[in-house]
C-alpha cells in the first residue's frame, strides 16, 4: 500500500499511507525508505536486523522519522512495514481507544463499561472487560 521503492500500489489511501508484507530470503535485504513521516517494523517469521541490531519477533519497532535504514535477514523471514503521514491534530490514546477529542474517549469509556458496544460477529462468549490501571498517551 502506498508508494515504496518507486512504485506505487493501487489501493485507494485517503492519506499517505504505507504497507509491505517483507519476505526476505537468508542474507537478504531490502532499504527502509525515508518518506514516511511515521515509520515502525515488525518480524512475524524468521529472524532479520534492523542496521544490524536483532529485531525481537511479534515486537512493534517505532523507526526514528527522516533516517534511511536497511533490513537484513539472518534466516528467511517475513516482516511488516508500516507507516504515513503523521496526523496534523493531537491524537490521545487510552487503552483501545483513540481520538482526537478527550470527550469522545470519556464517551467511549463509558459505553464500554455499559457494554453499549456490538458484539463481534462470531464472538459473543467472550467480553473483555475495562482495565483496572490503564496507560494514557497524547501525540504529538
Amino acid at each position: 500500500m502506498g508508494t515504496l521503492w518507486g512504485k506505487t500500489a493501487g489501493v485507494t489511501e485517503h492519506s499517505q499511507t504505507i504497507y509491505a508484507d517483507i519476505m526476505l530470503d537468508i542474507g537478504a535485504s531490502v532499504p527502509i525508505d525515508v518518506g514516511a513521516d511515521e515509520r515502525a517494523v515488525m518480524v512475524v517469521e524468521g529472524s532479520a536486523a534492523l542496521d544490524g541490531q536483532a529485531l525481537e519477533p511479534f515486537t512493534l519497532y517505532i523507526l526514528a522519522p527522516g533516517e534511511a535504514m536497511t533490513l537484513k535477514a539472518s534466516e528467511p523471514a517475513r516482516l511488516m512495514l508500516l507507516g504515513g503521514e503523521a496526523f496534523a491534530t493531537r491524537r490521545h490514546v487510552f487503552w483501545n481507544f483513540v481520538s482526537s477529542s478527550r470527550e469522545r474517549i470519556n464517551q467511549a469509556k463509558e459505553d464500554w463499561k455499559a457494554m453499549r458496544f456490538p458484539l463481534v460477529p462470531g464472538d459473543d462468549k467472550e467480553f473483555i472487560p475495562f482495565p483496572e490501571v490503564v496507560k494514557t498517551v497524547s501525540y504529538p
